[in-house]
């Protein structure tokens, strides 16, 4: 691969605090694997050797990944709030060539070289992947009766091939409107989907300032000059050669209009991969989280993983009333009579007799007493479930305990200290 690989794992998670607020976002559990597996999985796959990593120390600290890459750590201090341009602009001496950048919370089968293709042949300033947005299929707890919020999906124009990205804007800019003014754009780019792809959307089909005519007066020149510094076009190599397109020697052409776009041969060129099949998730919000756990075994076999589902050191005893697509992790014991059904239950968890589990996400290390009913339930790390509770559609947080015979519906229990206001 003649790119460098970057995965962005320092982000809070702020659209899903509940779960992040005491699980870095990139150590979330998906399929019983750091959700930062799948990215790095995906890399490896596409016979990438390297990857830069941009995380914070608490993230690198507890990471176990079974790679064969070269992971090289770069990690942001806990006090700075970096977006995905500044991370990029902050290793900008590590950066020798083309860069392909993922997310820690992409999961994804798609082969990426339909995405790396496209940026070849097209010698394009940035070949991207989407998908179209897919609702969650399931109730979503503690969010039942309330106000749906307001998903960051992104409204994109192609040409006639699909490929050429002509237009891009956020749900959230079209809300309120559309119109950008040129004072934006000089800003700092903080953000590379929010900010620098727009942007270069935009700009694709502009000229280059130094292209446009002068303006009469000094001062006016003198302005549009240190605007020129600004210029997304200042930043692209000149090519000097003679093969460049001349408007008097051109006798012919298959253009019609004004043809100043093409004779400066369109330096900014932005395509897009639309997958139509397949997997692809951005696991950024409690919906998504629990949606990517559902679809996990289906992953893991198009991966062409042979893995078992129940790991083999976990203890079942009644092993037929374990669903075909549930998984179990290591060294967790499970009773007499209990029935895990679409589910995902970690490592050293404790469910004992009688229990029934249904389209939940059990972490580690939770113990479950005999006779409970747990249906559409998130349950994080530590968390004690006693005799008799009956949970439906909740998010239960870490180390948090529920008493004997509780009764819980479309509810949100974590501690007081994993509370943020947003």
């Amino acid at each position: 691969m003649e790119f460098q690989a970057v995965v962005m794992a320092a982000g809070g998670g702020s659209r899903m605090m509940d779960l992040t607020s005491s699980i870095p976002k990139p150590l979330l559990p998906v399929g019983n694997r750091p959700l930062l597996w799948y990215p790095l999985n995906l890399l490896e796959r596409a016979g990438f050797e390297e990857v830069i990593v941009i995380t914070r120390k608490e993230i690198q600290k507890v990471l176990n990944l079974d790679t064969k890459m070269k992971l090289d750590f770069v990690c942001i201090s806990d006090n700075m709030d970096m977006g995905t341009a500044d991370s990029l602009r902050h290793i900008h001496q590590k950066i020798k060539t083309d860069v392909l950048v993922l997310s820690c919370d992409l999961i994804t089968d798609v082969d990426l070289y339909k995405v790396v293709d496209l940026f070849r042949t097209h010698d394009a300033t940035l070949s991207m992947l989407m998908k179209k947005t897919q609702e969650p299929t399931e109730v979503v707890p503690g969010q039942k009766g309330k106000k749906k919020p307001v998903e960051q999906r992104d409204f994109i124009g192609v040409d006639d091939t699909g490929k050429r990205l002509l237009f891009m804007a956020n749900e959230a800019d079209l809300d309120e409107e559309l119109i950008i003014k040129r004072s934006v754009l000089q800003k700092t780019i903080t953000s590379l989907r929010s900010e620098l792809i727009p942007h270069l959307v935009r700009r694709q089909f502009s000229s280059p300032t130094s292209l446009q005519q002068g303006l009469d007066n000094k001062e006016e020149d003198q302005k549009k000059k240190e605007q020129a510094s600004l210029d997304i076009y200042s930043f692209i190599k000149e090519d000097n050669s003679l093969l460049k397109p001349a408007p008097d020697n051109s006798c012919w052409n298959d253009h019609r209009g004004d043809m100043n776009e093409t004779l400066h041969e369109g330096k900014v060129r932005c395509y897009v991969h639309i997958m139509k099949e397949g997997l692809c998730y951005r696991v950024n919000t409690l919906g998504l989280y629990i949606e990517a756990n559902r679809q996990v075994p289906k992953l893991l076999l198009s991966l062409g993983l042979e893995e078992p589902l129940v790991h083999g050191s976990a203890q079942i005893t009644d092993r037929g009333m374990v669903g075909s697509d549930s998984i179990i992790g290591s060294s967790t014991q499970v009773g007499e009579k209990t029935s895990i059904k679409h589910s995902i239950i970690g490592s050293m968890c404790t469910i004992k007799d009688k229990v029934k589990i249904t389209n939940c996400i059990i972490m580690n290390s939770v113990t479950i007493e005999e006779g409970c009913c747990l249906q559409g339930s998130v349950i994080c790390h530590n968390a004690m479930i006693e005799k008799g509770a009956d949970i439906k559609d909740c998010l239960i947080g870490s180390d948090q305990r529920l008493e004997t015979k509780a009764k819980h519906v479309n509810e949100v229990i974590v501690g007081t200290e994993q509370l943020m206001e947003i």
